[in-house]
Parts: C-alpha cells; sequence; structure tokens
C-alpha cells in the first residue's frame, strides 16, 4: 500500500488543526468532530499515518479541510502579519547601511569568491545536515560522541558507531548512501539545492520579471511530484487539479508557514547583493506561489540576508538586512530576535539550545519559526565561523539540511570560498547531481558564474 506523505486527508487534517490553533483560531468543534468521528488527533512526524482511514473519514478529512479553510484569522494577527509585499514592507524596520558592491571588499575577497563561497557553504551545510534529518537533538549528539565527532567537526560517519544507537536512532533512510564521510562522493541530489537551481533558471530564462505563474511552470516542467515536499506537494496538487497560482497556496494547505519556500530563495539574494528589498521582491514572487505569514517571511529573510552577506562584514549586518523585510511585530521577527539573543548570551551552547527547545520545541521540525530562531542562533554564537554556524546549526536537530544549508550559505559568503575549510569542501568535488534538467553535474564555479552573470551591472565590479 502507498502511503504517500504530506498528502492524505486524513494525515492533513491534525496539521490543518494545529496550524490554526498557532494563528489563534478556534478548532475546538471541528477537533471534536474529527475525533469522535475516529480520526486521530496527533500529526504524523513524517507526514504519513501508517494504516489508511476508511473512505468515511477520509471523505470528512477532506470536508473539514475546506471548512478549516474558511475560518477567518484573528484581526491582530492580520494586521500585524500581513501577507501583501508593500504592507509588509510597510511594518518592517529600515535596512542597514551597506558596503556599496565593488570589485573586492576590505578583506580582498572579490564579489566572485563570495558568491562562490555561498554556493559551497549551501552544498556543505546541508550535506552535513542530510544524513541526521529527522532525527532528534539528543540523537544527534549521541552518534556524534559515538564516533568520536563531538562537538561535530566533519561531516557524520558510521564507523565506529555502536549498534545500540545506531538501531536507536536510524539515519535519514534517502541520505546514508550518499551522505556519510565514507560514501560521500560531490553533492548529492536534495530539494535544498534543487530549489536554487529552479531559481537560477527562472532568472536567466525569463528574466527578473518572472511571475508566479512562472514559478508555477517550472516546477511543473523541472520538479517530479515525488521531489516536492510538505507546502510544495500541496500546491503541485493543487496546480494540477486546475487552481491558480496565486490562489494555489491556501487551498487545503496546512504548511503554510513551514520552512518550504525558505531554502528557495538564497539566489535571487544573491543576484541583488547589497540590495536587500531589491532580492526579497524577487523572492516574494516566489514564496507566493506556496507560503503565507511566517513562511513567506522567512522566503523574504534569507533572500534579503544573503542579498546582505554577499557585501557585510559580520551577521549582526546580515541580520539586519534580513529583518528589513520581515513586519517588525510578527512573530518570525521576533523567532530571529530570539536566536540572535541566545547567540549573543553568556548561555553555553547546549544551555542555549535547551532554552530554543523549551520555547520553540511544541513546532513540527519543518516549521518556519523554530528553524529560524535556531538559524539566528548558529549565525550570531559562530561570528560568521562557517565550521562553527553549520555545526550548531545541525547540533540544535529539526531541519537539519535545511538550516546547515542556510547557515552555511551565509557563512560562506561571509567568509568566501578561498577561505572555506578544506574538511568540508573537498569532499563536494566541486559537482552537483541533481534531477533539474541541464545541471546535473554542474560544477559550482559554474554556477557562482552563471549566478553572478544576473547581477545588475555596477561600475567597478570584476566578478
Amino acid at each position: 500500500m502507498l502511503r504517500l506523505s504530506w498528502t492524505q486527508p486524513e494525515d492533513l487534517v491534525p496539521h490543518a488543526l494545529a496550524a490554526a490553533e498557532l494563528d489563534g483560531v478556534d478548532v475546538s468543534a471541528l477537533r471534536d468532530e474529527w475525533v469522535n468521528a475516529g480520526g486521530s488527533p496527533i500529526a504524523a512526524v513524517s507526514g504519513a499515518s501508517p494504516v489508511a482511514a476508511s473512505p468515511a473519514l477520509r471523505d470528512l478529512g477532506r470536508r473539514l479541510l475546506a471548512r478549516i479553510d474558511e475560518l477567518p484569522l484573528p484581526d491582530a494577527l492580520v494586521a500585524a502579519e500581513p501577507d501583501g509585499f508593500a504592507a509588509i514592507l510597510d511594518l518592517a524596520p529600515q535596512p542597514p547601511e551597506l558596503p556599496a558592491v565593488s570589485g573586492s571588499d576590505q578583506s580582498g575577497s572579490s564579489l566572485g569568491d563570495r558568491m562562490l563561497g555561498a554556493w559551497l557553504g549551501r552544498a556543505a551545510g546541508c550535506l552535513l545536515g542530510k544524513p541526521v534529518e529527522k532525527i532528534s537533538r539528543e540523537g544527534i549528539r549521541a552518534i556524534a560522541q559515538s564516533t568520536g565527532n563531538w562537538p561535530i567537526a566533519s561531516y557524520f560517519t558510521e564507523r565506529g558507531l555502536d549498534p545500540a544507537v545506531a538501531a536507536r536512532y536510524p539515519w535519514n533512510r534517502r541520505s546514508r548512501p550518499t551522505s556519510l564521510v565514507e560514501n560521500i562522493d560531490g553533492m548529492p541530489e536534495d530539494d535544498d539545492l534543487n530549489f536554487p537551481l529552479i531559481a537560477l533558471d527562472l532568472l536567466e530564462r525569463v528574466g527578473a520579471d518572472f511571475t508566479t505563474d512562472d514559478v508555477a511552470l517550472s516546477w511543473l516542467a523541472n520538479l517530479p511530484g515525488g521531489r516536492v515536499f510538505t507546502a510544495e506537494r500541496i500546491v503541485y496538487r493543487n496546480l494540477l487539479e486546475g487552481y491558480e497560482p496565486d490562489e494555489a497556496a491556501g487551498i487545503q494547505n496546512p504548511f503554510q508557514e513551514w520552512i518550504g519556500a525558505q531554502i528557495r530563495t538564497d539566489v535571487y539574494g544573491w543576484a541583488r547583493p547589497g540590495d536587500p528589498h531589491a532580492a526579497a521582491a524577487l523572492a516574494y514572487r516566489d514564496a507566493w506561489l506556496s507560503h503565507r505569514r511566517s513562511g513567506l517571511y522567512g522566503a523574504l529573510f534569507v533572500a534579503a540576508a544573503s542579498s546582505a552577506a554577499l557585501v557585510a562584514s559580520s551577521v549582526h549586518e546580515v541580520l539586519a538586512a534580513g529583518l528589513s523585510a520581515v513586519p517588525e511585530g510578527s512573530r518570525f521577527a521576533a523567532a530571529i530576535l530570539r536566536g540572535a539573543e541566545l547567540g549573543a548570551s553568556e548561555l553555553s551552547v547546549d544551555e542555549a539550545l535547551d532554552a530554543l527547545a523549551a520555547e520553540f520545541g511544541h513546532l513540527h521540525w519543518v516549521h518556519a519559526l523554530n528553524n529560524s530562531a535556531l538559524l539566528a542562533f548558529a549565525l550570531v554564537r559562530s561570528d560568521g565561523d562557517f565550521a562553527t554556524a553549520i555545526s550548531i546549526a545541525v547540533a540544535g536537530g529539526w531541519d537539519t539540511d535545511s538550516v546547515g544549508a542556510t547557515a552555511g550559505a551565509i557563512a560562506g559568503a561571509l567568509t568566501g570560498a578561498a577561505s572555506l575549510p578544506s574538511t568540508w569542501i573537498d569532499p563536494l568535488h566541486n559537482r552537483l547531481a541533481t534531477s533539474i534538467p541541464g545541471f546535473d553535474g554542474i560544477g559550482f564555479d559554474e554556477l557562482a558564474a552563471r549566478t553572478a552573470a544576473l547581477v545588475p551591472s555596477v561600475v567597478g565590479v570584476t566578478l
């Protein structure tokens, strides 16, 4: 029996009830109706329950999902967390003054070197997190300690791993064959790299005036349905059912505030270095296809932060740039600020991660808020040091490959490719595997050059 994750009504209802409650919507009567009919109120962690629901329960699930969509959001939430781009910027702080884009910065790193550092950093951070995705923070530590890799200082290995630890905390099934140090041979395929390729292709093929419709068409043409997850999989289904791209995110999609859009928007920042709002404007049209509120803000934040990371000298400038594309009173901004506060605190890494778990641990491991708080913590605590940033991002658990990728991209851009540690970069072999047409086996140097070619002409820039 095929139990496809993130699609069955009986699996979506618990997620939809939880999402509504997080937004302050009263769904107690709908929850009671679901439970009294035999439905589980507990959301499947990995997206699919093991046993199919009866036809009657599945039909009820579809009807409840539609009814949840019709419930209005609280007025206070709508005011504090708008979805329109202009309204978002109206509620956001001003961006920091960033250095002008130039051929090289004060350290002598060229924009091209920092662009390559961003691509390589994204890959390395993602690769570190791939085999431990979905594993708890405690499990990640147990694996690393068992193999002599704690604090995390290299890619994971199962050499020397205690069989009892391995049994208790099994590797991510899909990533184990390609993402342990003993079998890494270039960067394996991952959605955290596939989506940046989609963005690069859009900018090259369509240009900066691409629309949300263009994003939808690109997904349908280039991404098999089995390679998209959570909100993206729901939107894929909605597009095939005939919904327009502008409305597809809002149809029976309980994952609108998860991390999916946040992993798609680095390239928009890299294509607009030093201009966070221009980067966020590009990201908005992409993210609008699948996300709203916190999920949408995550995409804008990463695009703006990535824009700054190519010209800035500190993670504080990067975070300020990211926050300039997010409503100041939003839950997302609060999560970033809390992570940064813990990063700058006197707490040890473990104590700070305990605090994050206590405050955000009630959220699903793919939600935007917990993962973004962890991202901010990793960046501030590392002060931009690449190895420290990706190690903390992954050690914190939750969506390890996605947070590792974003932390790696930002720290890699701040550092520049020439200064990235060989321990993390050499195993990539300057090669990326992907099913995105035209990109399989491409080198990161070519990706950086093609991204740099998208930067608007600026006097004095040599890429």
